[in-house]
């Protein structure tokens, strides 16, 4: 469907044109959304920060997300958390270890600078695409109390339902492609070649991706 994260964010920039020139405040999900921030940033002349979260893990199912949280602690669980093992205690410590990661990335992909305000700006949060949207809903939700001007979800591909769970926290939600069977994001891209931190501290440091 998309050829790589490069072709998908320039596809993404497209249906974003309306908010060019504006200033927008392009924030992407680390990591692999972050190269995808810098093209959709320089296309329509925004700029470019992070907003962090983390997907709470499901025991012994790394890959599946039965929550998230965000860098001021707030946690989305899903309803099928405590099917997956998510216990209280399984939680607490989940929790605690996915909120270093943030902290850590914190001060590694902005050490000398805060986060970029986003009250009163349009802001765009990006992310390669959403599968249970776990990390999308902590993004907007820490974002929404900082009263941006306009809060746009932009993702290239996400099955249609939970698209609508995350429309709901958006002012406006834009998404290339919405297809029935949905296993994974990788699915979608030819080349998903993982992000490292060296690449996404270079792009926020003002280095191409």
């Amino acid at each position: 469907m998309f050829h790589d994260r490069h072709q998908a964010a320039r596809q993404l920039a497209e249906q974003l044109k309306p908010w060019q020139g504006k200033n927008p405040l392009i924030l992407a999900i680390p990591r692999g959304a972050v190269p995808m921030g810098r093209v959709i940033a320089d296309l329509l002349d925004g700029e470019l920060d992070v907003v962090l979260v983390r997907k709470l893990r499901a025991p012994r199912q790394p890959e599946l997300a039965i929550g998230s949280i965000n860098e001021s602690g707030w946690v989305y669980l899903a309803d099928f958390a405590a099917l997956y093992g998510g216990s209280p205690d399984y939680l607490e410590t989940e929790k605690n270890t996915q909120m270093a990661t943030i902290r850590q990335r914190r001060a590694q992909y902005t050490p000398i600078r805060p986060a970029i305000n986003p009250a009163g700006r349009i802001v765009i949060v990006v992310d390669d695409g959403l599968a249970t949207g776990a990390t999308m809903i902590a993004a907007l939700q820490s974002l929404r109390p900082c009263q941006p001007a306009k809060l746009i979800c932009a993702v290239p591909v996400a099955p249609p339902d939970t698209l609508a769970s995350v429309a709901a926290l958006a002012d406006r939600v834009v998404c290339l492609e919405t297809p029935a069977h949905f296993s994974a994001v990788g699915q979608f891209y030819r080349h998903f070649e993982q992000v490292e931190d060296a690449e996404v501290i270079k792009i926020l440091k003002g280095g191409e991706s």
